[in-house]
């Protein structure tokens, strides 16, 4: 089994910046793929950014720019910075994981953005 952790959620004003982790642990030999995803209230989950053991990342486009993904693969724990941030940016986020072939999900922490 493997659980994802996450932490750094919060209110913060347009223009601000959060940085979220995510720390993996139990099963997880094989740990490839890191990333974070994003739910807007009453909307699809998105991905917000991914980034692999080598440290290659991919970003969504509305955020390109503005976030940074990173892990300390030392730490088995990813990492999102959020610059700039803006109010359309409010949602729960999630920690993803993949682990050989499957995919792990943390609890969630909510990120609001106020104007």
């Amino acid at each position: 089994q493997v659980q994802l952790v996450e932490s750094g959620g919060g209110l913060v004003q347009a223009g601000g910046s959060l940085r979220l982790s995510c720390a993996a642990s139990g099963s997880i030999f094989g740990l490839n793929v890191m990333g974070w995803y994003r739910q807007p209230a009453g909307k699809q989950r998105e991905l917000v950014a991914t980034i692999d053991r080598d440290g290659s990342t991919n970003y969504a486009l509305s955020v390109k720019g503005r976030f940074t993904i990173s892990r300390d693969n030392t730490k088995n724990t990813v990492y999102l910075q959020m610059n700039s941030l803006k109010p359309e940016d409010t949602a729960v986020y999630y920690c993803n994981a993949v682990v050989v072939l499957y995919m792990y999900w943390g609890q969630g922490t909510q990120v609001a953005v106020s104007s």
